[in-house]
């Protein structure tokens, strides 16, 4: 009987490439780890890693292995789903990745009504970036992830992950109603003489802010990159630049800034993630029934 354990170490070595990454990510030292894989070689009876440089790569009978062990774990997590839910209420942890505007306009919300509802289960959360929290949502480092897709910026696919809409929100040109320098912008073309902040270079959303400015005519001046949108906020509000920001980071409140309507009305996106084997989880469909419930709650 091949021990589940070491399985799951050759499946974590497939997905993050290095021994290194797999010990880092279990919390193991990496000798461990090799001597555990090494082990499961001697159970299989044929060679599973082949040195490749300073790494090792898969042998095909790794691969299917790797392929089973799939299968194996998602069965296990739909038999945890099936224990979970006989239960009266909703117990265990549940391991949540969310962006930042999301966090801060329907974290608080979504907790408290956990917690009144639900007082046994233990939510834990990290904010993390939408490309990489589903990528690790996938590798089972999170349960359940809150993403986000802007229009025409489709959000990487992983096969096993279910998508859920949870809400959408309006993206607009935000400029400070105080500056005398942003006093004359009223459109996305007046804004092309004038600094931006955008997020860093490789966000979906520095993309489409990018390609939104080229579609008006110009290339923007980014003096600003920072992933932290309260900081676009502030610089917006002290006119030290313009910004395309999402109208859930004012979330049932007055704007901040004086908003600009884009051409189309453009909206993004918000969804969240599971696998599916884990759907079924009474934890994970509390938390995303919080999550809705903060969605639609006005505050």
């Amino acid at each position: 009987m091949l021990d589940v354990r070491r399985l799951r170490l050759l499946r974590e070595l497939a997905l993050r490439g290095t021994l290194a990454q797999v010990a880092d990510a279990l919390h193991q030292s990496p000798s461990s780890v090799s001597q555990q894989l090494a082990q499961l070689e001697r159970e299989v009876g044929v060679p599973l890693l082949i040195k490749a440089g300073r790494g090792v790569r898969l042998t095909p009978q790794a691969e299917i292995l790797v392929e089973h062990t799939e299968a194996v774990l998602a069965g296990l997590e739909r038999a945890e789903s099936d224990v979970a839910a006989s239960l009266v209420q909703p117990s265990g942890s549940v391991r949540v990745a969310v962006f930042q505007s999301a966090a801060l306009a329907l974290l608080p919300a979504a907790l408290t009504w956990l917690e009144a509802e639900h007082p046994a289960l233990r939510v834990t959360v990290v904010q993390r970036e939408p490309e990489t929290a589903l990528a690790e949502t996938w590798a089972r480092d999170f349960d359940l992830v809150v993403a986000e897709e802007y229009p025409h910026h489709a959000a990487p696919r992983h096969p096993g992950l279910d998508r859920l809409p949870l809400t959408t929100d309006t993206l607009w040109l935000a400029v400070s109603p105080d500056a005398p320098e942003h006093a004359a912008i009223e459109r996305i073309e007046d804004a092309a003489r004038v600094p931006w902040v955008m997020e860093p270079v490789g966000a979906a959303s520095r993309h489409w802010a990018e390609q939104a400015c080229r579609r008006a005519g110009f290339e923007p001046d980014v003096r600003f990159e920072t992933a932290d949108l309260q900081a676009h906020l502030r610089l917006v509000q002290s006119g030290h630049a313009v910004a395309l920001l999402p109208d859930i980071l004012w979330k049932g409140l007055p704007a901040p800034a004086r908003l600009c309507p884009l051409p189309g009305d453009p909206q993004r996106s918000i969804f969240t993630s599971a696998r599916l084997s884990a759907v079924a989880s009474p934890g994970v469909a509390s938390c995303r029934r919080a999550l809705a419930h903060a969605a639609e709650s006005p505050r």
